[in-house]
Order: structure tokens, then sequence, then C-alpha cells
């Protein structure tokens, strides 16, 4: 099959040549005929598989010949959940519509508003936008949403993860009854199930690859490894192995703060990019990272959403994510259009009950390797299937200044630990809605400390109590949690279609 036969417009055929494409993906050959038809969708794809020109190359297809908006209004609107992701797909309407008289702008926060309402008031043909900034601007009569003919909700499952379920229903209650609604989610879970039962009108369906699954090119690794000396590894890592560009992903934006410090500390070039980082630190961030400026890029789930790096060879998890499905989307920004790549997960002892979760999701086992020179004094228990570590098969020996890189920093007896019996990952929160290192340890004398059953929370607020008590004789040794995302890298492969790798900044044509 090629593009000739989906029945786009000349127009955009040419614009899809001259980017060298000639083979749709499996999503975007479903997804546009269905969608040049009229019908509503509901389309289950994995990030890196083309979907974003499977909704833009049909949209622009039917905008062509539609009258201009009017003031204050817009024809199509397309609804995602961070500034990245957003950039990225105006550049894909931006590229692919070149050779059409359309226009089109990208609005969300961190910016100035200001500039984004004076795009808004000769109108625009297609609106990309995030929910809180789209609201803004509609409580300040900048849009209008009256002519809005096409709907598309994009990571619609991230969206309501980060808890934009209302603002998502306010925006839906704005629209006109009469028109055709687009969502696409990475999976189908009960939740956006239940948002598409409101939303979608018979929807055709759509699921290229089967839920829930890793690219089957990564080749993922876990390094056993004490909590307060993962930074130390991740440093003689990125030596030894010579990384010269790895996607570090971080649970919190202060552990991802901190990890960027002590990576700078060991003379390796890094940058954090999360929500508390203005748009222009963000975009900085990740124009260097692409350019190789920066070595590694530290990221958390929420901000690396929407990033795209061709080729990007390693994907390491400092921290395991608290929600599996996190996993998935993470180790998948490297392996993109059937090239391969790596992913590696530096996991604690504590961390057991996230592995668990993640093998059950996934239906495997990761392989253990512990590094020479690293070995967990609190060793990472087995799982039922009695998988059990290897060692390296090429001895990594680590510095003396590595070897002490956090080692010894807030480290307690374990005798404290017992009380933590049914305490570990509770109440922990995603450091998007809530940013670590808030202090959110309280005082309690031992004896409510045992009843409770609750862990002894660390520096960055998080429950840290452990199933497994340890005996009163052991260190345990602490640090702050540092978690990791994941950016998006695309490429092309056999002339098939993917996404493209820049973000751009808002702008019309």
């Amino acid at each position: 099959m090629t593009f000739d036969t989906l029945g786009l417009s000349e127009p955009l055929l040419r614009a899809v040549s001259e980017k060298g494409y000639d083979t749709p993906s499996p999503i975007q050959a479903k997804a546009i005929p269905a969608v040049l038809e009229g019908h509503d969708l509901m389309a289950s794809a994995q990030t890196g598989t083309g979907k974003t020109a499977g909704f833009t190359l049909p949209l622009l297809h039917l905008l062509a010949d539609k009258p201009a908006a009017n003031s204050n209004r817009t024809l199509a609107l397309i609804v995602t959940p961070t500034r990245e992701l957003a950039a990225q797909i105006h550049e894909s309407v931006l590229d692919y519509g070149k050779h059409l008289n359309l226009r089109s702008t990208v609005v969300f926060g961190g910016v100035k508003i200001n500039p984004q309402m004076m795009k808004l008031r000769r109108g625009v043909e297609i609106l990309v936008a995030t929910p809180g900034r789209l609201l803004d601007l509609h409580k300040q009569n900048a849009i209008s949403f009256n002519d809005v003919e096409v709907l598309v909700l994009d990571e619609a499952d991230r969206m309501l993860d980060m808890g934009f379920i209302h603002d998502i229903k306010r925006i839906i209650s704005l629209m006109p009854k009469k028109r055709q609604n687009l969502l696409f989610s990475a999976t189908f879970s009960n939740d956006i199930r239940h948002l598409a039962r409101g939303l979608l009108n018979n929807p055709v369906e759509i699921d290229v690859a089967p839920q829930n699954t890793t690219a089957t090119k990564v080749e993922q690794k876990i390094h056993p490894v004490d909590k307060g000396r993962k930074a130390a590894l991740l440093s003689h890592l990125i030596r030894s192995e010579g990384w010269h560009q790895a996607l570090v992903f971080s649970r919190t934006k202060h552990g991802a703060n901190k990890l960027v410090k002590l990576l700078e500390r060991d003379n390796i070039h890094a940058a954090a990019i999360h929500g508390n980082k203005s748009q222009a630190q963000r975009t900085k961030a990740l124009a260097e990272f692409k350019k190789g400026k920066v070595q590694i890029l530290v990221a958390t789930d929420i901000a690396a959403r929407g990033i795209d790096i061709d080729q990007l060879p390693q994907v390491v998890n400092f921290d395991l994510p608290n929600v599996p499905e996190d996993y998935v989307h993470r180790i998948g920004r490297t392996a993109r259009a059937g090239s391969s790549g790596n992913a590696v997960s530096l996991v604690s002892a504590d961390e057991i009950k996230q592995l668990s979760d993640i093998e059950r999701l996934i239906k495997s086992k990761i392989a253990r390797e512990e590094v020479d020179g690293f070995e967990p004094e609190h060793a990472l228990p087995e799982s039922r299937s009695g998988h059990r570590p290897t060692r390296s098969a090429q001895p990594r020996r680590s510095s003396p200044s590595n070897r002490n890189n956090g080692q010894g920093r807030n480290q307690r007896s374990s005798e404290s630990r017992s009380a933590g019996k049914n305490g570990q990952g509770r109440n922990q929160r995603s450091s998007e809605s809530r940013p670590a290192g808030n202090g959110e340890q309280r005082r309690r004398s031992s004896q409510q400390r045992t009843s409770s059953g609750n862990g002894n929370g660390n520096g960055n607020g998080n429950g840290n109590g452990n199933s497994n008590a340890r005996s009163a004789s052991s260190n345990n040794q602490r640090s702050n949690n540092n978690g990791n995302s994941h950016p998006r890298s695309q490429q092309v492969t056999s002339g098939n279609l993917i996404e493209p790798d820049r973000v751009i900044q808002s702008g019309n044509r």
C-alpha cells in the first residue's frame, strides 16, 4: 500500500513525498480512510507509530476546500496534554499543509497569552492546544468553538492521568453537537471507554498493536543497586559504556534537578526537563540534546511526552515508575520505527513491587545483571519464577570517587524500618501534580510509627516502608528518589511515515 491509494489530495501527497515517505504505517493505513469518510474514530496506538500523521493528513484534506474561519473561530481543534506534544503536532500540520492555503496556530501555557490572543483574532482553520490555556483563552473571548467541525483528543489516557478530565468535559460541553470526533490513546482503559461513550458516535475502533507490549527490538536490562549508589552507577555506565546520548527518567522534578547536578559534578553535560521549567528552558534543553551539546537529558514522564529524537540509542529508568504502563511508554522512546535500542533500569530493593507490576504487565521477566563494584548490600528480592541476577560479562570497575558518590547519605538503622511492613508505595503521587521534596515527613513517636505501619519518609516525601523487614544490625542507605522520563525518538524505515522529531514554537501559516 502507498499513500496514493488512501484518497489524499495532490498537495498533501506532494508534501508527503517531499519528506521522503511513500508507505503508510499501520495506524495511518487504517485511520486515514476512516477519517476521510467522516467516521468518529477511537484509535489505540503507542508513540512512534505515526499516529500524528494519521489524523493531521486527513484533517488537512477535509479542510482544504472549506471557507476560511471567521475571526476568533477555528474549524478543527486538536487538544493534547503537554506543550512539547502540542508543538510537535503543530509542526506536522505546517509540514504537511505547506502547499495548502490553511492557517493554524498552537497555544499552551508557560508563555505570554497576549500574542496567542492576537493570532486567534484573525481566525485559524486548525488550532492545537493544551486544555488549561485553551479554557483561559475561551474565558477571555479570544476563541469561540461554535464553528468547530472536527475535535481531536490526542494522548487521551495521559490527559486523564494528569487530571484534565474536568477540563476535557468542559471543552466538550462547549462544542457544537454536530461534529466529527477523533480520540487517540495508548490504551483503552475503563476510564477512556467511559469518556468515549459520552463523546463518540458509532466510532470506528482501531487497535494497531497489542496493548501494553514493549517494542520487540528494545534490549531490556536491570542493574540491581542500592538506592544511595544509583547516581554513581549511572555516571559509571555513561563512561564505561560510552553513552553519547541517553534519556534518563526520574520520578520527581526535585530528583531530576539533583541528578543533573551530580552528573555535572562528574563532568557529564546534562540538563533537566520537567513541569517547573519555563517553556524557553525546556525548548533550549531539547534543542541542545538533539544537537549533541547535552549528553544526558533527565526528564519526568509527563514532560517527556511529545519529545521526538531520531535514533535515540539509550533510555534509562533511574527510578521505576509507579504506574507500570509508564514503563512501556518510557522504553518506547528508543527502538523506533524498526530500529534497535537499549533500556536500562537501575532498581533498588524497595522497588520490587513496581518491578513485579511491570513484569506482570509485559508478561516477561527482565534480565538482571549486577555491575562489579556496585553490588547491592540490600539484595533485590527474587521474582516468583526464581529469576536470579547474573554478573556482567565484562567486569566494570568504578573509580573511588564514583563508589563513594552518594553512599552513606541519609543512612539509618534498619531497626527503624521494621515498622514499615505495609508502607511501601503508600500515598505516592506523581511529581507532576505535587512537587517533590516538600518535607512531608511527619514527626511521630516510635509507638505511633509502629502502630501505623508507615515507612520512614525520605527527603522526597515518599513513603519508604518495606514488607521485607531488615534486621536491626544492617544499615539502610537512602537517597532522594530520582525518576526518569523518556523522549520520543522516531525515524523513517523502508519509507514508513513517522512523526517528525523537531519541536517548534507556536506560529501561523
